[in-house]
Protein backbone atom coordinates (compact mmCIF):
# COMPACT_ATOMS: atom_id res chain seq x y z
CA UNK A 1 0.00 0.00 0.00
CA UNK A 2 1.35 3.38 -1.01
CA UNK A 3 1.65 6.27 1.40
CA UNK A 4 -0.64 9.30 1.16
CA UNK A 5 2.48 11.45 0.80
CA UNK A 6 3.16 9.65 -2.49
CA UNK A 7 -0.40 9.31 -3.72
CA UNK A 8 -1.59 12.85 -2.98
CA UNK A 9 1.52 15.00 -3.25
CA UNK A 10 -0.17 17.50 -5.61
CA UNK A 11 -3.28 17.78 -3.42
CA UNK A 12 -1.16 18.24 -0.30
CA UNK A 13 0.73 21.14 -1.86
CA UNK A 14 -2.56 22.67 -2.99
CA UNK A 15 -3.86 22.51 0.58
CA UNK A 16 -0.69 24.22 1.83
CA UNK A 17 -1.34 27.01 -0.69
CA UNK A 18 -4.98 27.25 0.46
CA UNK A 19 -3.90 27.69 4.06
CA UNK A 20 -1.33 30.35 3.14
CA UNK A 21 -3.98 32.19 1.10
CA UNK A 22 -6.41 32.06 4.02
CA UNK A 23 -3.77 33.54 6.33
CA UNK A 24 -3.21 36.54 4.03
CA UNK A 25 0.41 37.04 5.09
CA UNK A 26 1.93 40.51 4.92
CA UNK A 27 4.70 41.51 2.50
CA UNK A 28 7.28 39.91 4.82
CA UNK A 29 5.36 36.59 4.89
CA UNK A 30 4.38 37.18 8.51
CA UNK A 31 1.27 37.06 10.67
CA UNK A 32 0.77 37.53 14.40
CA UNK A 33 -0.97 35.14 16.73
CA UNK A 34 -3.03 38.09 17.95
CA UNK A 35 -4.33 38.74 14.42
CA UNK A 36 -5.19 35.07 13.97
CA UNK A 37 -6.97 34.71 17.30
CA UNK A 38 -9.08 37.77 16.58
CA UNK A 39 -10.11 36.73 13.08
CA UNK A 40 -12.82 34.10 13.48
CA UNK A 41 -13.36 33.98 9.72
CA UNK A 42 -9.82 32.72 9.08
CA UNK A 43 -10.10 30.19 11.89
CA UNK A 44 -13.41 28.91 10.50
CA UNK A 45 -11.99 28.58 6.98
CA UNK A 46 -9.03 26.56 8.26
CA UNK A 47 -11.25 24.32 10.37
CA UNK A 48 -13.51 23.68 7.37
CA UNK A 49 -10.47 22.15 5.61
CA UNK A 50 -10.35 19.24 8.08
CA UNK A 51 -12.31 16.79 5.86
CA UNK A 52 -9.93 17.48 2.95
CA UNK A 53 -6.92 17.22 5.24
CA UNK A 54 -8.14 13.86 6.49
CA UNK A 55 -8.47 12.66 2.93
CA UNK A 56 -5.03 13.71 1.71
CA UNK A 57 -2.82 13.52 4.82
CA UNK A 58 -1.92 10.72 7.19
CA UNK A 59 -3.31 12.38 10.28
CA UNK A 60 -2.05 9.98 12.94
CA UNK A 61 0.74 12.41 13.74
CA UNK A 62 -1.45 15.52 13.51
CA UNK A 63 -3.77 15.26 16.50
CA UNK A 64 -5.56 18.48 15.58
CA UNK A 65 -6.92 16.76 12.46
CA UNK A 66 -7.79 13.55 14.26
CA UNK A 67 -9.23 15.09 17.46
CA UNK A 68 -9.72 18.85 16.97
CA UNK A 69 -12.01 19.09 19.98
CA UNK A 70 -9.21 17.93 22.31
CA UNK A 71 -6.71 20.59 21.23
CA UNK A 72 -6.78 24.16 22.56
CA UNK A 73 -5.92 25.82 19.21
CA UNK A 74 -6.37 23.11 16.56
CA UNK A 75 -6.21 25.65 13.75
CA UNK A 76 -2.70 26.72 14.82
CA UNK A 77 -1.54 23.12 14.97
CA UNK A 78 -2.98 22.52 11.49
CA UNK A 79 -1.13 25.57 10.17
CA UNK A 80 2.15 24.39 11.70
CA UNK A 81 1.92 20.78 10.58
CA UNK A 82 0.54 21.23 7.07
CA UNK A 83 2.67 24.18 5.96
CA UNK A 84 5.81 22.20 6.86
CA UNK A 85 5.75 20.71 3.38
CA UNK A 86 6.74 23.98 1.73
CA UNK A 87 7.68 26.41 4.51
CA UNK A 88 9.82 26.77 7.58
CA UNK A 89 7.65 28.50 10.17
CA UNK A 90 9.67 30.61 12.57
CA UNK A 91 8.23 32.22 15.65
CA UNK A 92 9.37 35.23 17.61
CA UNK A 93 7.99 37.20 20.53
CA UNK A 94 6.34 40.41 19.40
CA UNK A 95 4.72 43.42 21.01
CA UNK A 96 1.95 45.55 19.59
CA UNK A 97 1.78 49.02 21.07
CA UNK A 98 -1.63 50.67 21.28
CA UNK A 99 -2.65 53.93 22.94
CA UNK A 100 -3.20 52.39 26.37
CA UNK A 101 -1.74 48.90 26.14
CA UNK A 102 1.12 46.74 25.13
CA UNK A 103 -0.14 43.50 23.61
CA UNK A 104 2.30 40.64 23.91
CA UNK A 105 1.98 38.11 21.10
CA UNK A 106 3.98 35.92 18.74
CA UNK A 107 4.83 36.72 15.16
CA UNK A 108 5.13 33.84 12.71
CA UNK A 109 7.34 34.10 9.64
CA UNK A 110 6.98 31.65 6.75
CA UNK A 111 10.16 31.02 4.74
CA UNK A 112 10.20 28.89 1.60
CA UNK A 113 12.17 25.67 1.94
Amino acid sequence: MRLKSELYKKEQFELVDKIINILELDENNQITLYALENNKEKITKIMKLIPELRKYFAFGKVKSIEYPEKIQHPWLSIIRQITKLKYNMKRKDHRIYTDNNIIRTIIYTFENK
